[in-house]
């Protein structure tokens, strides 16, 4: 579900922020997020709230290109979510959770043709794997652990290793330990320029579940794909 709206829609503070009906927050530890939407095709009311607690939250924007248009921020990688929707239908639940932003100077496609992401949660810490190509030919490589106690390691990527093609025949790589094996669990999401997946892989000596994502930004921009998005996309015209 995707909505947009027109600036004067839009309110932004420095512990909060507000989108039409909907609003993201700062209330104490906890960042709250609370949903007013419309789904794109049917129209109907989704309404809820979102309860993210972080272990530790990291003050550390990363660059991503060599020209400082693009960053990338993990926020809270490591924390703990209450979900509660109440339309269309009641529904409670909670678990794991990850949070992070991604924000520049242009459009993601002017600066890379491609990215693979990866975040594998372990009781105590939780590894994030980032690897793009850029406009520019060259490659850029993220690895990291942001442990539960506030603590940040960078630690040496490992070796890469094939998981196949969606079935919208994105290519879909990740990073493994030396000697261990990663495969596709499931699909959650597949579309002609994007496939998120949950996978088992091994990553610092730990045999472990991870959300893992391919972004292929050279069929985003063809404009077959366009077109379509724009069946996606609820817009909201007045404030």
């Amino acid at each position: 579900m995707l909505s947009e709206y027109p600036r004067e829609a839009v309110e932004r503070r420095p512990e909060a922020m507000r989108i039409g009906g909907s609003q993201i927050a700062w209330e104490g530890s906890a960042l709250v997020v609370r949903f007013a939407e419309r789904a794109a095709v049917s129209g109907r009311r989704v309404e809820g709230s979102l309860r993210l607690t972080p272990s530790a939250t990291f003050d550390e924007p990363l660059r991503l290109d060599g020209r400082g248009r693009h960053y990338w921020w993990g926020v809270a990688p490591h924390s703990r979510v209450e979900v509660e929707i109440v339309r269309p239908r009641s529904l409670r639940f909670r678990g794991h959770a990850y949070h992070d932003a991604n924000f520049g100077g242009e459009p993601l496609e002017v600066g890379f043709s491609d990215w693979r992401w990866l975040r594998a949660r372990h009781d105590d810490r939780t590894i994030v794997l980032y690897d793009s190509h850029r406009r520019d030919g060259s490659e850029g490589r993220i690895a990291r652990v942001f442990g539960g106690d506030g603590r940040l390691q960078t630690i040496d990527a490992p070796q890469e290793v094939e998981l196949g093609r969606s079935r919208w025949g994105i290519r879909r790589t990740t990073r493994c330990d030396a000697g261990g094996r990663a495969e596709i669990i499931r699909g959650l999401e597949d579309a002609p320029f994007y496939a998120r997946s949950e996978l088992a892989t091994e990553l610092g000596g730990t045999r472990s579940t991870a959300v893992y994502e391919s972004l292929d930004l050279d069929r985003f921009t063809r404009p077959l794909v366009q077109h379509m998005l724009g069946y996606k996309i609820r817009v909201e015209r007045g404030a």
